[in-house]
């Protein structure tokens, strides 16, 4: 029997804790001691603080390698002893990004990490999945120490597979599964690690009765997917994302397989039977890699595990009916406008302002230009990073995100929205002479404090504490409101003051807004989506 051989190896003190116990613990337990915990797999040895214990790189999948590649995840093997779980293990194999994210070419990635307080009784538990466009990220960025301890929550961040490795589409693997649809394989990741809480986070102190899923950028994508996914029912109770539309579609099979097939080409495996093999047995990972475009990519639409797009099984009320709480932040596109323009040289000018806009929105350009005139703001480019953040076409807008909040409670979702508006926070990305505002990410230091490794002020620190306290008590409760909180409305219809601005310019530092009319939504539905978009 395999527990026997794992709790033999830890001395007395762990078979003290688990005698009688050929089985991971139950709920309502607690299964580690000290720095001691029991999985299905075996016994992990984590790190202990005075009011935390924090197990890293914990196997929930074997490594998805050789064979494995391109396959859904499989059950991870029991090991002998003790597991050392006290530094994260490798990244998912990609090509690095924004926020520190170095390149890495291993494949041996599918590993969590649990951040459990030691205070007693049992827990809520917050999974969290990471940004990074399906392209590239890392669990180790989040470090949920102050997550757990000040919300007094189990939070488990997952790492899984990205870019070609995540998200190959070709005719070839969907017949090894037939009825499901390939190009998801980061998301059956994620749907494996949900699994594992099942079984093994009472052990950690968690509820795995009461799970909730977040991420930020494309983990709120993913958050999005797993509420739309028939194969994710009963695996979470609520649903957090922050600054991603669950408006935004997802590829369709064709697309995503004729993106698929064109990277299969470019290294010999042009038969369309013989494709998946064939690029199984190319060794040269980062090639993989870099062949893999940019845009689009990412999960695709079909199948049974993602029969609808999330926004579809929304309006037809074929979701996973959870509580949900969900935002963006009010200035998303500075990030990307200071990376496209200032960054290179080139930032917008008066001069070049007006040429952009009529680039992108064609004949609609001097409505647009008309509503959003550059002398209105600080700078041009601050304009345009305006008209980009307000704008409905791209999953970080705010009007994409208000559609995706109407279509969710038309489906008779309990939904919770906030935006993030605090324009002082630290900066993610901080190119010189740009104001980034209140950014893409910027929210995050406020959650995980060494995101960036910024130190927030006075009133930062406050607006954080409030907003692990929203976050802490949505997953205990499903609802954000708390004793010594400003009140949170439920969001009802999208146009009255029914979301939160998450800021330190008013009295305990939110306020109730308008979104719409603070986007000028009403505006935006009448203006096609650009060309491409």
């Amino acid at each position: 029997m395999r527990w026997g051989r794992a709790i033999a190896a830890v001395g007395a003190v762990v078979a003290l804790a688990v005698s009688g116990v050929a089985s991971p613990a139950a709920a309502g337990e607690t299964k580690y001691v000290g720095e001691l915990a029991l999985t299905e797999t075996g016994v992990v040895r984590g790190t202990a603080a005075t009011d935390l214990v924090t197990f890293k790189g914990v196997p929930y999948a074997a490594p998805p390698v050789g064979s494995l590649r391109w396959r859904a995840p499989q059950a991870a093997k029991a090991w002998d002893g003790v597991l050392d779980a006290t530094n994260f293990r490798s990244q998912c194999a990609q090509l690095g990004g924004l926020g520190g994210i170095i390149e890495s070419y291993e494949e041996n990635c599918l590993y969590l990490n649990v951040f459990a307080p030691k205070t007693s009784g049992i827990k809520p538990v917050v999974v969290w999945f990471y940004g990074g466009g399906f392209q590239n990220g890392t669990s180790a960025t989040y470090d949920a120490a102050r997550l757990a301890v000040q919300g007094d929550v189990v939070v488990v961040t997952v790492n899984y597979r990205v870019g070609v490795l995540g998200f190959l589409a070709l005719p070839s693997l969907d017949g090894e599964t037939p009825g499901v649809q390939s190009g998801n394989f980061g998301i059956q990741d994620q749907r494996a690690s949900l699994k594992w809480v099942q079984r093994n986070i009472a052990g950690f102190g968690g509820n795995p009765g009461n799970v909730t899923i977040g991420g930020q950028s494309a983990g709120a994508g993913a958050a999005c997917i797993h509420l739309a996914s028939p194969a994710s029912a009963g695996l979470f109770q609520r649903a957090i994302g922050e600054t991603y539309s669950c408006g935004s579609p997802l590829l369709s099979k064709d697309a995503a397989e004729t993106m698929g097939t064109t990277v299969a080409t470019q290294f010999g495996c042009a038969d369309t039977a013989a494709a998946a093999n064939c690029l199984r047995g190319k060794t040269d990972v980062k090639a993989l890699m870099q062949a893999w475009p940019p845009l689009p990519q990412g999960p695709v639409v079909g199948g049974s595990e993602q029969p609808l797009q999330p926004i579809d099984a929304f309006r037809q009320g074929k979701f996973n009916r959870v509580p949900m709480l969900w935002g963006n932040n009010r200035d998303e596109m500075r990030m990307i406008v200071s990376i496209q323009y200032d960054a290179s040289g080139n930032p917008v000018t008066a001069e070049s302002y007006p040429q952009i806009i009529r680039n992108t929105f064609g004949v609609d350009a001097d409505r647009v230009l008309a509503k959003y005139p550059a002398s209105a703001y600080p700078t041009p480019g601050l304009a345009l990073s305006q008209v980009l953040s307000d704008a409905g076409d791209d999953q970080l807008a705010t009007c994409q995100h208000v559609t995706a909040y109407r279509a969710a409670i038309a489906g008779q979702a309990k939904l919770f929205v906030y935006q993030f508006s605090d324009r002082t926070a630290p900066p993610v990305v901080d190119i010189p002479g740009f104001d980034e505002g209140a950014e893409h990410g910027a929210e995050l230091n406020y959650l995980f404090p060494k995101f960036t490794g910024a130190t927030l002020n006075a009133a930062q620190q406050a607006l954080s504490d409030q907003m692990v306290k929203y976050w802490s008590t949505f997953a205990r409760t499903g609802d954000p409101n708390a004793s010594g909180l400003p009140a949170w409305p439920r969001f009802s219809t999208g146009t009255a003051r029914d979301a939160l601005s998450l800021d330190l310019a008013s009295a305990g530092g939110n306020q109730k807004i308008d979104l719409a009319t603070r986007s000028q939504c009403d505006f935006w539905a009448t203006v096609p989506p650009p060309p491409g978009a």
